[in-house]
């Protein structure tokens, strides 16, 4: 199944999430509540970042889809793309600079292995952050100007997104429990 036919099959669904690997449609989890807050929290961080930085880009929370190539396409928890507001009708963001996956049991191996080496195909791409709601901690994997992928583990303290230009507080995506 190419990227278009899995957008028309997945639109014509009464219900339910999916992600394609490879051109095989994969359904999505139920998510914990856990899992939605912290999602939710990571939108807000990145949106009130935006704010604060003028900077001209958009923040999304999931729905969104992710075209790595023409048989894969991912739903992140939140993404961040920068230029002109797109379409109301867009469902595929072209061009993400930040995408955001909050791990849960069923998808903490997928967002660490196949979509980690699958987002950074995108030459768009320059931040990717895995959210771990029970450790409550933010593995960011960045894209450096000379292409090499570094990774940084933070459990507390500020999040710097450069580009571009963001800075978001661990504290806005794990509140006081």
């Amino acid at each position: 199944m190419t990227v278009e036919q899995f957008i028309d099959w997945a639109m014509a669904q009464p219900r339910g999430r999916y992600e394609l690997y490879g051109g095989r449609v994969v359904q999505m989890s139920p998510e914990r509540t856990e899992h939605i807050e912290i999602k939710g929290n990571a939108y807000l961080a990145l949106r009130m970042a935006v704010q604060k930085s003028q900077k001209k880009c958009h923040v999304l929370t999931d729905g969104a889809t992710i075209r790595i190539d023409g048989e894969t396409a991912y739903e992140p928890d939140a993404v961040v793309y920068c230029g002109e507001k797109l379409a109301p009708d867009t469902i595929i963001i072209p061009e993400p600079v930040i995408v955001v996956e909050v791990t849960s049991p069923s998808s903490e191996a997928r967002d660490a292995g196949v979509k980690l080496a699958g987002y950074f195909k995108l030459q768009s791409l320059i931040h990717y952050l895995i959210v771990d709601p029970d450790d409550r901690l933010v593995v960011h994997h960045r894209r450096r100007d000379d292409g090499e992928i570094v990774t940084r583990v933070l459990e507390s303290g500020d999040l710097v997104l450069d580009p571009p230009g963001l800075t978001v507080s661990l504290v806005d995506i794990f509140p006081a429990e």
